[in-house]
């Protein structure tokens, strides 16, 4: 009798490979050979939790993790409506649905506005998963294309407008952008909110970079700053870079739209409830002593300044330079950025160092695009930064020859 097995689905074999972890068992192989690999794949900052937000967990006296309400502890998004307010934003506890991440958020919310073969307009390149997010719900993904020679700036409004179509149920930006640090301009979120309006569709803004920009004068504004479009906007949100509680694992759906909150609760219900040392933490860290992110922010524009000069004195590198966030995209004197960022681990180290990079090809949805390009992380301190961008120059000299 003929032996088989049974068949997966075809969405799960069509979902695509995350450009950020596709190579970690080529870092794993490095490591064990003894190679330090310095990681500007992922943005895991290698800054501190605030300490408020261990000693929640640390200290804390429960004697039962049961479970907790399914939008998260009211405690916590009182918190958060403090923290929104802090910067002009103004919700209540009711407009927010808790996810496990934003990750989880965003897949709530497309599944909340989406049928199978909607579409959802987005300027790439974007953040990887929102591929992989709507793979997994059936949604495609419309692209309106960015230059790295105009700093990713946003595409002309009527450009994006020529692609909405009777399926398109949003747009979706990620303010300030990663991979690129793009920084969208006020009036580039109104003039986005406008077409939402005119077609009756959704804007939904990706926000977990807020706190990042790194200039003294640009005032960050929210998708949910407008009044006139309390209906049409989404805010997608998350600690986990502002007070670098990544593992923790807590983001939230925010929106004024009442049926939106009521459809994402249910959603929230199947799933049960966010974890409740998550929420502990993360209450915490929303509550620390506000010098907390000034010095955050502070710590990532020296970061980025350093690694965008060292960049800058690689023959033939050409770096775009982010407003925001804590990435960046370079474009290298190769011909495919993924062989070259998987040899890197494979072979070739400097003083048994090599430094691991996300191949940007998997932050565009229009294939062929961003074949010779990286996006950097500049999670790491100054010192590691440093030596990476000098790993980087010796390799490209390698790797030519």
């Amino acid at each position: 009798m003929q032996s088989t097995t049974p068949t997966l689905s075809r969405k799960g074999k069509d979902l695509p490979e995350s450009p950020i972890r596709k190579l970690v068992q080529f870092a794993v192989q490095a490591k064990a050979r003894g190679t330090h690999v310095f990681h500007l794949n992922i943005g895991q900052p290698d800054v501190a939790s605030p300490k408020e937000a261990i000693d929640a967990v640390q200290k804390s006296e429960l004697d039962l993790l049961a479970y907790g309400p399914s939008e998260g502890t009211l405690g916590f998004r009182q918190s958060l409506c403090s923290y929104y307010s802090k910067n002009k934003i103004d919700v209540n506890p009711q407009d927010i649905i808790v996810t496990a991440g934003a990750s989880e958020a965003i897949s709530f919310t497309l599944s909340c506005i989406c049928d199978v073969d909607d579409e959802v307009i987005i300027p790439e390149p974007f953040y990887a998963n929102y591929n992989g997010f709507a793979a997994a719900s059936n949604i495609k993904v419309v692209p309106v294309h960015s230059l790295f020679e105009e700093q990713f700036r946003l595409p002309s409004i009527a450009s994006i407008e020529a692609k909405i179509t009777t399926k398109t149920k949003a747009i979706l930006i990620c303010n300030p952008c990663n991979p690129t640090g793009y920084l969208y301009k006020q009036e580039e979120v109104e003039a986005l909110g406008e077409l939402a309006l005119k077609h009756n569709i959704f804007l939904i803004a990706d926000e977990v970079y807020r706190e990042f920009i790194h200039d003294d004068v640009t005032e960050f504004y929210s998708v949910l700053q407008s009044e006139r479009l309390k209906d049409h906007a989404i805010m997608i949100d998350s600690v986990s870079k502002r007070y670098s509680l990544c593992g923790a694992r807590i983001g939230c759906i925010v929106s004024k739209n009442k049926a939106l909150i009521a459809t994402a609760l249910k959603f929230a219900h199947v799933r049960l409830s966010p974890a409740t040392y998550s929420l502990l933490a993360s209450e915490a860290a929303i509550n620390s002593d506000a010098s907390y992110l000034l010095a955050v922010k502070k710590e990532y524009t020296a970061r980025k300044n350093i690694l965008m000069t060292a960049l800058e004195q690689i023959d033939g590198v050409k770096v775009s330079d982010p407003r925001g966030a804590f990435y960046c995209i370079v474009e290298l004197p190769v011909d495919d950025a993924e062989v070259f960022s998987k040899w890197l681990l494979t072979d070739f180290s400097d003083e048994n160092e090599t430094v691991m990079f996300a191949p940007a090809a998997g932050f565009y949805s229009t294939p062929g695009y961003g074949k010779k390009q990286i996006r950097i992380g500049f999670v790491l301190n100054e010192k590691d930064l440093l030596r990476s961008a000098s790993i980087l120059e010796k390799a490209l000299q390698a790797y030519s020859n």
